[in-house]
């Protein structure tokens, strides 16, 4: 007899007990770790996307934590960070340029240290719910739109010498996006100036922006004496055409401190004063480094599809699937 109950002992252990106690090790090893994944060749333009079922976990701002799947997650992401109603091969640059973001957050543990990824877009990336972009107004229609993009492109992410990239977007460029070592002072073969034609449509191609002589010395510092019209030197542009250097005063400014400092959209400016009035024109919105969401809408209005988008704004990649 205590054989027999040894041996249902046993078979209980091993058949409820054991499954469980490794699921919950498991679930605690893959909290605290970056995960490896796997890649496998690349991309031909006839191959058809293959389905990849990924948990993420993402940082709400409310502060909970929920895991959801790869793909699930970025149809939220494309319709926080691009209007749906772009073109559907922009779209599909868009699902890749975030996959590839998410996927190298999950690999090396990203901003927060732990694979997981937050909805505030300038920390990670944005997100938008199915549930409220039908509340604020969206279709059905447009709404499928991205999921098919997603869909349609679900396990393909970028890579650079077989690992993959810091895959930085932005809206709008002002005509040229920017050489990643102007902005961040760190250099990427894949982040390079390239012209990007087509936005002179676009929100933000060109903003204007206005300050008192006494609201522009006091948020950046500096003290404005003599001729206005001798206030401002630049000393060189960088390679997408924004600001490298400016002596104001005679003090060197470099163009990513003015834009943090006034507050501005790009680095891409021009700078005057008359009278009381300091006025600022800059091209673009954002760091203008990768790729240009309004260049990609423009690119895929004139024929482009996805991976000639990506190609362009991120030189020298290769476009792979996860496996």
């Amino acid at each position: 007899m205590k054989i027999i109950w040894k041996e249902i002992c046993t078979a209980f252990f091993m058949g409820a007990v054991l499954p469980v106690l490794i699921l919950n090790i498991s679930t605690l090893l893959l909290r605290g770790k970056a995960q490896e994944l796997p890649i496998v060749e690349s991309v031909p333009e006839t191959s058809v996307a293959e389905r990849l079922d990924f948990p993420i976990r993402i940082r709400f701002s409310d502060g909970n934590v929920k895991q959801m799947d790869m793909d699930a997650y970025l149809t939220g992401v494309v319709l926080g960070e691009m209007p749906a109603d772009f073109e559907s091969e922009a779209l599909k640059a868009q699902a890749v340029a975030a996959r590839t973001y998410t996927a190298k957050a999950v690999k090396t543990g990203g901003k927060h240290g732990d694979g997981s990824i937050c909805t505030n877009p300038s920390c990670c990336q944005a997100y938008l719910s199915e549930e409220t972009y039908l509340s604020r107004g969206g279709t059905e229609e447009l709404l499928e739109k991205v999921r098919s993009a997603v869909l349609d492109t679900s396990s393909y992410v970028l890579t650079y010498d077989g690992e993959l990239i810091e895959a930085t977007y932005f809206a709008c460029s002002g005509g040229s996006t920017e050489d990643a070592v102007a902005v961040w002072g760190t250099d990427y073969p894949y982040l390079r100036s390239v012209p990007s034609p087509g936005e002179e449509e676009a929100n933000h191609f060109c903003d204007t922006t206005c300050f008192t002589v006494s609201q522009f010395q006091e948020k950046t510092g500096c003290t404005l004496t003599g001729d206005p019209s001798e206030w401002f030197e630049i000393e060189a542009y960088t390679q997408g055409g924004g600001i490298d250097s400016m002596l104001i005063c005679g003090e060197r400014y470099t163009g990513t401190q003015l834009r943090q400092l006034l507050g501005l959209p790009s680095t891409a400016m021009t700078i005057s004063a008359v009278g009381d009035t300091i006025t600022i024109v800059t091209r673009g919105y954002g760091h203008r480094v990768g790729m240009s969401q309004y260049g990609a809408d423009a690119m895929a209005a004139t024929g482009n599809n996805f991976i000639e988008i990506l190609a362009h704004y991120y030189p020298g990649t290769q476009l792979v699937q996860l496996s």
